[in-house]
């Protein structure tokens, strides 16, 4: 992939993982009940589902990149469809009130329970796979090999997927007041669906 290509797609892969969603209530709720560890176990479960939703994604991209040239068109304008739909969705977005499951820490707890529980929260959740489908082939240089782009955005969603979850686990402990604010949570979703919107009018207008 070309670095401009390259950095493009890690703003998109950024503001997506970043924005509040099921894995990362998880995680908060892991560790305001629990530990870090216990956000560490449930991270990687939920890297293990994000990882096979992106092969089964792209296992059937691939297939029609390669048979059909205006497939792949297609997919761009869908990929840019889909970024704006979910920059007004961030726009829109009034859950400002972010809420935990019960106050009481526990000191004990199973890894693969929370293992398991964080890999069905990914692997359940349908927008992992439209992004995987729709946005992967708005960064795809049909010149270059598809699998090798693959591997690059998958293990940079990934990386960015563990780091946020962790970080988000680390802040809820640390500056509660602050991650929980609703002024800076909605200030947070009307900047990142303003970019949404941007990139993607201009991916699939000018690619």
């Amino acid at each position: 992939m070309s670095p401009d290509i390259y950095l493009n797609y890690l703003l998109i892969a950024f503001l997506t993982i970043t924005s509040p969603g099921a894995a990362i209530l998880l995680a908060i709720n892991n560790a305001m009940r629990m530990n870090l560890r216990a956000v560490l176990y449930s991270t990687l479960g939920n890297l293990l589902g994000l990882l096979l939703l992106s092969t089964v994604a792209m296992l059937g991209v691939g297939v029609m990149l390669k048979t059909s040239p205006l497939f792949y068109h297609l997919l761009k304008w869908v990929g840019g469809a889909y970024l704006v739909y979910l920059g007004i969705g961030q726009i829109r977005n009034d859950h400002t009130h972010l809420e935990l499951q019960g106050n009481t820490k526990q000191k004990n707890f199973h890894a693969w329970d929370l293992f398991r529980k964080g890999f069905l929260v990914a692997a359940t959740n349908p927008k992992p796979i439209l992004f995987f489908t729709a946005v992967f082939p708005l960064f795809m240089e049909q010149e270059r090999s598809a699998w090798i782009q693959f591997a690059i955005m998958t293990g940079t969603f990934l990386a960015i997927s563990f780091a946020s979850l962790m970080f988000y686990g680390y802040i809820s402990t640390r500056a509660k007041a602050w991650f929980f604010d609703p002024v800076k949570l909605r200030w947070f979703y009307r900047i990142s669906g303003v970019a949404f919107v941007m990139m993607g009018i201009g991916l699939a207008v000018w690619g």
